[in-house]
């Protein structure tokens, strides 16, 4: 790709990246003078053509803080046939995005490409047909440091890169920012796996399990660019501040397409402005509520009493009940949704009115039959026998009528599990009912036993571990035809339902065929703070494996202790002050019953606070978190409130345990606990 070095290799590289840059203006200036007046026939193929030219322009911008490049491979020589892209002794740029020049031969491959692939995964052991990696740093978009790994030469020791090291720990202010320049070799592998197979990926905080999946979206839409554009793709978290705080990782990499939801996003029937006590919760969010509403449906099929007698012309046609029976039990027995099964009766009754016309000598043609399924008598009959059933007006029946829950949960749910679900005050309508999020869900199971769900290519659900029974459903209807990428740990799970292990869960998602992943090495957390957490795991979550962090970083946990209830504000204020004086974010983190508390005393001190979710500026950097908010988000400092606080949040001590374990593992710099009350007897 270029002559030999002849000057300093940096003023050289420096040179590569203006060119790039130069080149990259090109292609965006060749995208915007794009005349599209002749081309198209029709506007609609014209605004679908303007779109993506503008999705196109979108994408080549040149974002000042994030580098074209972040890496360079040397092949020692063509690679093999398999490798056609690779020639002779080649030199290959790896960056976010595809640069060419005027000729159109590459400046920067994308970091997606096969080309590309050894900057992740070549080692001494396998050099790959490398012959020379090199990493660049960058200080605020200049390209100011480059790091070398000869990878054929033998007598070089394998060593840690201080860039990648430097890159992993830079200070994190503002939303999630992509890891495209750090992707471990055993995450790469995660990333680069196929379209056709679901993966579940367990990994403990800071081991980068949500880029993993944000990044295997990106390598997928590269990979399988079309199939997925038909087919669309959706990223799934647990709330909204969550999905702020990655919304930018993907159009980082040039992906503007992909949806962002919550599962109540997705479910989305009626409104919700209720709760559920945990007992109600429990069981509406068991699988088995499927089964009942299944039956509750299929209920209201009747099985016909008299004849269908279709009279056209001077003619009188009649089917008798028996033969009625027999299409309608067939219809049962096929196990299709109940919708379909509606659509499909009158055709079938028609049908059996053909074959009588055509007995008597008639050649009756499709006309006839369509003509006849649409008859008075048919769609009476069809009516009486197989009813159109409202999916909300399903569930509020099922959960206001005890005689109709008890008829159709009997040897399903035990009585004290109906009691626990039935509405104290029955609601009269679908529109007046405080319907609470669980209830949405069996509103959407129930839609889905009416009408297929439309189902997308592939499926992210991040935070997997806090989902029911009936929300994996929920999720696993939307990619019944695709795959999913399930992300989570399971010593994090918060809620009364969480999952208890992968197999279960990924059973009821319809993924049970996935490959579970564990990722072990932390590179967030640093490994003072990742130990003292990781002694609550025996009680959490047995036989889980601890996290390994790559991170030394001596003095990064404190934790003190404050006399009195007075003293426990003043302490937290002081570590607070103490973070902000130092660069990056500060998240302080409390029990959601200390919030307001704190944010009296950090007002009384004039410190401004935000909540989650909102952006940090350079004056604004403290962050109150409610604990039940703080999960998936992350801090350069962190100071902890009150453990036994957070712990006592919690309708029972595992629960307490496990938000515990999540609000200490948010630190990236820095982690310091202050407690007024003894600290729960695992941290010792």
């Amino acid at each position: 790709m270029h002559a030999h070095d002849q000057t300093d290799p940096l003023a050289r590289e420096r040179g590569h990246l203006d060119a790039s840059r130069s080149a990259l203006r090109a292609m965006r200036a060749d995208a915007e003078a794009l005349d599209i007046r002749d081309v198209t026939a029709n506007w609609v193929n014209a605004a679908v053509l303007e779109r993506q030219i503008d999705d196109r322009i979108k994408s080549l911008a040149d974002l000042a803080h994030t580098p074209l490049f972040f890496g360079r491979l040397d092949y020692l020589r063509a690679p093999g046939a398999d490798r056609a892209e690779g020639a002779g002794g080649e030199r290959f740029y790896i960056g976010r995005r595809h640069v060419h020049d005027a000729d159109g031969d590459p400046m920067v491959i994308d970091w997606r490409a096969p080309v590309s692939q050894p900057f992740y995964r070549a080692s001494k052991k396998d050099p790959m047909d490398i012959a020379l990696r090199r990493r660049f740093g960058y200080t605020g978009g200049d390209l100011t440091a480059y790091e070398d790994e000869h990878l054929s030469d033998a007598g070089e020791a394998e060593r840690t890169s201080a860039l990648l090291q430097r890159e992993i720990e830079r200070p994190r202010v503002g939303p999630m920012r992509d890891i495209v320049a750090t992707i471990q070799p055993e995450q790469d592998e995660i990333v680069r796996s196929g379209l056709e197979g679901s993966v579940c990926v367990q990994g403990g905080p800071g081991t980068g399990k949500t880029a993993v999946g944000l990044h295997r979206v990106a390598y997928l839409l590269y990979a399988h660019r079309e199939r997925l554009a038909r087919t669309g793709t959706l990223v799934i978290g647990p709330n909204a501040s969550f999905l702020h705080y990655i919304e930018q990782v993907l159009p980082a990499l040039g992906e503007l397409e992909v949806k962002q939801a919550t599962v109540g996003d997705l479910v989305a029937h009626v409104e919700v402005r209720g709760a559920d006590d945990p007992a109600a919760a429990l069981v509406k969010g068991d699988a088995r509520m499927a089964d009942v509403l299944r039956r509750a449906l299929r209920s209201h099929v009747t099985l016909p009493t008299g004849p269908v007698v279709v009279v056209r012309g001077s003619r009188r046609w009649r089917v008798p009940a028996y033969e009625l029976e027999e299409i309608v039990r067939e219809l049962l027995a096929r196990d299709i949704r109940y919708g379909a099964a509606r659509d499909a009766l009158p055709q079938r009754i028609a049908h059996a009115v053909l074959v009588r016309m055509e007995q008597s000598g008639e050649a009756p043609d499709d006309r006839v039959q369509d003509a006849v399924a649409r008859n008075a008598a048919v769609k009476a009959a069809v009516k009486a026998i197989w009813p159109q059933v409202d999916p909300a007006k399903l569930v509020l029946r099922l959960l206001s009528d005890a005689e109709f829950l008890a008829a159709h949960a009997d040897g399903v749910l035990s009585e004290e599990e109906q009691r626990a679900i039935l509405w104290a005050r029955p609601a009269r309508s679908v529109r007046s009912a405080t319907w609470s999020a669980a209830d949405a869900v069996l509103i959407d199971e129930a839609a889905d036993l009416v009408t297929r769900t439309h189902s997308l290519g592939h499926v992210v659900l991040d935070e997997a571990q806090d989902l029911s029974p009936m929300q994996y459903r929920a999720v696993g209807r939307r990619c019944t035809t695709g795959s999913a990428t399930v992300l989570g740990d399971l010593a994090q799970g918060t809620t009364p339902w969480a999952t208890r292990s992968w197999a279960e869960a990924l059973g009821h998602l319809g993924k049970g065929d996935a490959v579970v992943e564990e990722l072990t090495a932390g590179f967030r957390v640093p490994r003072e703070v990742i130990a003292y957490a990781s002694r609550l795991l025996p009680d959490i979550a047995p036989g889980l494996a601890e996290v390994d962090s790559v991170r030394e970083s001596p003095g990064s946990l404190a934790v003190r202790r404050a006399d009195g209830a007075g003293a426990l504000d003043a302490a937290c204020l002081a570590a607070c002050e103490e973070a902000l004086l130092r660069e990056g974010s500060v998240g302080l983190i409390a029990a959601d019953s200390r919030v307001p508390a704190l944010a009296e005393a950090l007002k009384a001190a004039g410190v401004t606070s935000l909540s989650p979710g909102e952006e940090t500026t350079p004056d604004t950097r403290l962050t109150l978190v409610p604990a039940s908010l703080a999960k998936g988000l992350e801090y350069d400092y962190v100071v902890l409130d009150e453990p036994a606080a957070v712990v006592d949040g919690e309708p029972d001590e595992r629960t307490g345990l496990r938000r515990l374990y999540v609000a200490l593992t948010r630190a990236v710099s820095g982690l310091t606990v202050v407690h007024a009350a003894d600290l729960p007897a695992q941290l010792g």
